[in-house]
């Protein structure tokens, strides 16, 4: 299992602190930034989509079509990253030197991608929410594993589940890559918590082999109590 992440390991450079400057080339790979940065930073500020992503009752509305599934994918990376940069910042009990450098790289990954959509969208983006990690006890392994697996379950289902609401394909394939990077998290995880259990029925469909997918209402709902703003994805994607 040392092997998932062992490249993700030597990109994000774990010599460096989390807040350093991410280098362009890990940016790069980890955003699956590499086909389309440019074309996705400037498309994604069609005037005819949505901007208005903050209503007067504080409501983050995440907006409509490809710039709302964009902030969508935005809202759950600042959720990912803000819930490995506090296990980074204050390590379970009894955390291995292995599992402190892997906990190191998925924050590493997860900044990155926050930080691309964060870039990609410009004025589009939503505000930066605000996290609520207060059922989750950091010192406690199992309490961290847990959590994490449903975040990096949820995450992957997400992705699966916004692809189809994707009109530009320079999206999809972006999405398409970063999702790849968050199931490798995801079996991770699952291995951590039971060693060579990196998949199981729960995620995986049975009949046909493939990730589950849940729709945007759906995963919003199960990401909510982690956030302290309520967020609105009712015309993700429309």
């Amino acid at each position: 299992m040392s092997k998932v992440l062992h490249s993700g390991e030597e990109e994000a450079g774990f010599a460096a602190p989390l807040t350093a400057p991410i280098q362009r080339r890990s940016f790069m790979m980890y955003s699956g930034a590499a086909v389309g940065i440019a074309a996705l930073a400037l498309s994604g500020c069609d005037d005819d989509e949505d901007n208005n992503m903050t209503p007067a009752d504080g409501t983050v509305d995440l907006g409509t079509g490809d710039i709302g599934v964009l902030n969508y994918a935005y809202a759950l990376e600042q959720l990912e990253a803000a819930f490995y940069a506090q296990v980074i910042a204050s390590p379970y009990d009894g955390i291995s030197a292995d599992e402190s450098k892997y906990m190191t790289a998925i924050a590493k990954h997860e900044a990155i991608h926050r930080d691309f959509f964060k870039a990609a969208l410009g004025s589009k983006a939503i505000k930066g929410l605000t996290p609520d990690f207060s059922k989750i006890d950091f010192k406690s392994r199992t309490s961290v594993l847990t959590y994490a697996k449903t975040f990096e379950d949820l995450g992957v289902a997400a992705y699966n589940g916004a692809g189809k609401l994707i009109k530009d394909t320079t999206y999809l394939l972006l999405a398409g890559k970063i999702v790849s990077v968050e199931a490798r998290h995801a079996a991770y995880i699952r291995d951590l918590i039971n060693n060579g259990d990196f998949a199981s029925d729960d995620i995986v469909d049975p009949a046909t082999g493939l990730d589950k997918a849940m729709e945007v209402a759906d995963v919003l709902k199960a990401a909510q109590p982690f956030i302290k703003e309520t967020i609105s994805g009712s015309n993700v994607g429309k």
